[in-house]
């Protein structure tokens, strides 16, 4: 059990696992092509991701799919590539559809999913109450900082490497030591930095930097995590490891084919201990969620 601290109020967590709704203002998510990258549909689908049982709806701006060019913290012009996102573009990506959102439903609970300290702060301003950071808040030097005078939620997670290197990373003897001293690591370097322990919650990043056999001993051996002492968040939703794991014919499952192996995914983790769900199909997920807790 844990209260964790998004700033103005607490989230009760471990008394029932809560769902984070993806909205993915891109027009090059692998999970839905850009189906939302319009504003209102962004809009719209936050909205519906509420009613069909989302506590948090997480709306991120640059795609970090397999391959995808980041800035990292460096200027775009320093990493040529027509999958980077500059400050500016991710800005007015994500902030009117946080501002519409929080406008329609003032009691929501928003994340933002970046790894841009200016993003982030840009982002609280306008009504987010998380910030979602997939590098772990090590890629932009000012996360750490930014974090500790914002004094929201964070969600750290961990990744290996960058998307456009995750083909070429080296292997691992044992994935989940790894992920746990590192995560050790970079919450330790971020309570230096004046982060408070109550506001962070830990992602073990099923997915990347992983390759697919390694995101099987992550949830095979889930429990692990907890010797962390934070709340955990679980995203596993339409990933390769799914697919894979679901080929017939020697054919990986297409996106669309991965629902029912995400649900029971996502079931498995609730049972491990996972606090928070980040999935992209919520109605569903809501169902699994409500069935989950009376045995977990």
């Amino acid at each position: 059990m844990y209260e964790w601290n998004i700033g103005s109020r607490s989230l009760l967590l471990g008394k029932r696992t809560l769902i984070m709704g993806i909205v993915n203002v891109t027009p090059d998510s692998f999970s839905d092509g850009g189906e939302h990258f319009d504003r209102e549909s962004a809009i719209a689908h936050g909205l519906k991701l509420w009613e069909e049982g989302a506590e948090i709806v997480d709306v991120g701006g640059e795609s970090t799919r397999p391959g995808a060019k980041v800035t990292a913290g460096e200027p775009v012009a320093a990493k040529p590539g027509k999958s980077a996102v500059s400050e500016k573009e991710e800005l007015e990506r994500v902030i009117p559809v946080i501002t519409a959102l929080k406008k329609k439903k003032p009691e929501s609970v928003i994340s933002v999913d970046t790894y841009k300290a200016n993003v982030a702060r840009a982002a609280v301003a306008a009504g987010a109450e998380v910030v979602n950071d997939i590098s772990g808040f090590r890629w932009d030097p000012l996360m750490k900082k930014t974090l500790a005078e914002l004094k929201c939620g964070a969600v750290m997670m961990h990744m290996r490497g960058r998307p456009e290197e995750w083909r070429n990373l080296p292997p691992i003897s044992d994935v989940v030591m790894l992920v746990k001293r590192e995560l050790r690591e970079w919450v330790d370097a971020a309570l230096m930095a004046g982060m408070k322990r109550e506001r962070i919650m830990l992602d073990p990043g099923f997915g990347f930097g992983k390759n697919l056999e390694q995101n099987y001993p992550l949830m095979k051996r889930f429990e692990e995590f907890h010797q962390l002492r934070y709340p955990l968040l679980v995203g596993v939703s339409r990933k390769s490891f799914i697919g894979r794991a679901l080929a017939r014919n020697g054919k990986d499952a297409a996106i669309p084919d991965r629902l029912y192996g995400t649900l029971a995914a996502e079931t498995a983790a609730i049972l491990k201990g996972a606090h928070v769900i980040r999935t992209h199909d919520v109605r569903a997920c809501a169902d699994a969620v409500r069935i989950a807790d009376l045995f977990a």
